[in-house]
């Protein structure tokens, strides 16, 4: 049996491989929007719920990749025909809240998702504010944001394989902390067993969690499926 070491092959993308990025921001495209793998429904969701189009997410992705990428957080499997079959990519940006709808025609409910993740991302911010007596700057923080793995094989060695690569990074470049939002259980669970990223728990002793239920937009979510996005952290 093959081992998954001569199976795929991992690197850290940069700005001058164009071809890379747009393979990147496919992979996570398919995933997000919804594919499926060795007969498994694979998909994140919000975006299953607010049925967006897969041209606009891959534009959503491509744009974020071409506005990041140079930090050096995107990290991809290849198969043996230089297919990009996994992706973990982040940013070492502060959060950011617009607080305003800024996707607009057949993408408009993009926002809704914007809007969750600024959600606990705020309540984030104010407590880590709180604890540590400032704000969070840019270079502080590593930033999970999009994850996909389209590979039919060892998807779990994938998941391990670009999260250790990324984390090391962070942790050579003196970085304080990971932080992610997980949308779903199975996106919680991958974090928290592989990279011990767990669920954060704010100066009250409360999760940081935004409730689909809550959510008039969202509400469609089955709770079994899933029940809310999740703020997770790692110290590093």
């Amino acid at each position: 049996m093959q081992t998954t070491q001569a199976l795929y092959t991992y690197e850290i993308v940069t700005k001058e491989q164009t071809d890379l990025i747009q393979k990147a921001a496919e992979c996570l495209a398919r995933t997000f929007i919804g594919v499926d793998v060795a007969g498994k429904w694979v998909q994140e969701p919000m975006v299953g719920q607010l049925h967006l189009d897969y041209d606009d997410f891959y534009q959503f992705t491509k744009d974020y990749l071409d506005s990041t990428v140079e930090q050096g957080y995107c990290a991809v499997a290849l198969d043996g025909n230089n297919n990009v079959v996994g992706v973990l990519a982040g940013d070492t940006n502060a959060p950011e809240i617009i607080g305003e709808d800024v996707f607009e025609g057949s993408f408009y409910d993009m926002n809704v998702i914007l809007h969750v993740l600024e959600d606990v991302d705020k309540r984030f911010m104010e407590d880590y504010q709180k604890r540590h007596g400032k704000e969070i700057r840019d270079g502080e923080l590593l930033h999970l944001f999009m994850l996909g793995v389209i590979a039919e094989h060892d998807r779990h060695e994938i998941i391990q394989q670009l999260g250790n690569s990324l984390i090391t990074k962070a942790k050579t470049q003196g970085l304080k902390a990971i932080l992610a939002e997980a949308t779903n259980p199975k996106s919680i669970r991958v974090m928290e067993k592989y990279h011990n990223i767990q669920k954060y728990i704010d100066l009250d002793g409360n999760y940081i969690v935004h409730k689909y239920q809550e959510n008039s937009k969202l509400n469609g979510i089955p709770e079994n499926v899933a029940d809310g996005t999740y703020i997770l952290l790692k110290e590093l």
